[in-house]
């Protein structure tokens, strides 16, 4: 199979559903190859490591954009993407990325672990009660979706009623970021993304009303004040930090535990030992990335992997390909927390590293001790659903049974904050 088919097979739905057979067919042709006319695909995880730190490798800028999809700005999905920290490059990404960063600083994200904690508690207490009987429960629609879309909607002043909304409309928002798109794909990514928007245009004038110690505040008043935001950034970055602040969690959440249940004897050493949760975090991201590409364009010639990329190459830079190679992970396909220089590329790296990386692993170290400890029975329960999404890889559904409960007394403490391997 040549490099074209290779990626064929990815574009596929069974290879978007399961990419990693086709990220290895890639693989046999180098750590970077060409995919079709000025596209490159990388797995390679020194390569895109290298990419995502070299200046003259940029997201899509506006210019281009206008080359590829002339109607872009009537796309409520494309330009709400587009206006965002998400797809912008240096200054106006730098601009925006410091009026937000004061809401992830490590201090911060570590004052939230005991209202993490809370949260996945009571989660897990439902969870229990709905599982009585050995009755199936959704993991998707009862942790792995209400934990953190409750935590950044803290973050946001996001009121608790409105929580359920978000699910769908974010779903519908994020196949815009798959790499190919078909129309009627688009449609519903532009109704996902209206209704986004209708929803935090309400909410800015009620913050304009009243203000709250929250992050949608603190960027109102940044675009009242002097233009630091103009109105589409603003809107356009309360959806993304929305729709980011929760999906890529969810899916490290769902994949996590379908792993674990997986290997039931490193889930009993998690279970015994929490406080080496960040290792385990650290390889789930590896192995399963909630994150599996992002896409880039190179502003100028670059040779990389061996590969001449000649100016105005678009680049698929594929995280979970990366997250598998034996050049930097031995035995790639292993499950092992306790790997040597464990940093995986989930959630990216350079300027674009992902601004809320720090909030999703404190989550996933969190919730997977206490979920292993409280429901010490917790198995697979019938068929699973994965998306039939590339870029975002998770699940639809998950159904487990949680069993008995262990006695309140066996619960023990939250996940430690040890940090990497013991």
């Amino acid at each position: 199979m040549d490099a074209v088919e290779a990626f064929a097979s990815l574009m596929s739905p069974a290879g978007r559903i399961d990419p990693y057979p086709a990220y290895e067919r890639l693989r046999a042709h180098g750590p970077v190859v060409q995919a079709g006319p000025d596209l490159y695909a990388v797995t390679g995880y020194a390569e895109i490591d290298e990419l995502l730190r070299d200046a003259r490798i940029r997201v899509l800028d506006d210019q281009l954009r206008d080359d590829v999809l002339p109607e872009w700005r009537n796309s409520p999905a494309v330009s709400s993407i587009a206006r965002s920290m998400l797809r912008t490059n240096p200054p106006d990404h730098s601009r925006m990325r410091r009026l937000a960063a004061g809401a992830f600083t490590p201090r911060r994200i570590g004052a939230m672990r005991e209202v993490v904690a809370a949260q996945a508690g009571e989660l897990i207490e439902t969870m229990a009660a709905a599982g009585r009987n050995g009755t199936p429960v959704d993991f998707m629609a009862e942790f792995a979706y209400p934990l953190p879309v409750g935590v950044i909607c803290a973050l946001l002043g996001v009121p608790t009623a409105d929580r359920p909304l978000f699910r769908r409309w974010a779903a519908d928002l994020t196949g815009v970021l798959e790499p190919e798109i078909t129309p009627a794909e688009l449609a519903v990514a532009d109704a996902g993304a209206t209704q986004l928007r209708d929803y935090f245009t309400e909410l800015v004038a009620a913050r304009r009303r009243r203000p709250a110690d929250d992050l949608t505040t603190a960027l109102v008043q940044a675009y009242d004040a002097d233009d630091r935001l103009s109105g589409e950034e603003l809107l356009a970055n309360l959806v993304i930090l929305l729709v980011a602040g929760f999906e890529t969690t969810t899916n490290l959440l769902g994949n996590g535990l379908a792993v674990l249940l997986a290997h039931p004897g490193a889930a009993e050493g998690l279970r015994r030992h929490p406080e080496h949760a960040p290792a385990y975090v650290d390889e789930l991201l590896r192995y399963d990335s909630p994150v599996q590409l992002t896409t880039r364009t190179s502003g100028a010639a670059v040779r990389i992997g061996g590969v001449e990329l000649p100016a105005g190459s678009w680049l698929l830079l594929l995280f979970g390909a990366a997250n598998r190679d034996p050049r930097r992970y031995p035995e790639p396909d292993r499950f092992d927390p306790w790997r040597a220089l464990l940093n995986p590329l989930s959630f990216g790296a350079g300027p674009h590293y992902c601004l809320g990386a720090g909030l999703a692993r404190l989550e996933a170290q969190v919730a997977f001790p206490l979920l292993l400890r409280r429901l010490p029975e917790l198995a697979p329960a019938g068929a699973s659903r994965r998306r039939i999404r590339l870029t975002l890889r998770g699940y639809d559904v998950l159904p487990i049974t949680v069993g008995e409960p262990a006695p309140a007394a066996d619960h023990g403490a939250p996940a430690g904050t040890v940090p990497g391997t013991p």
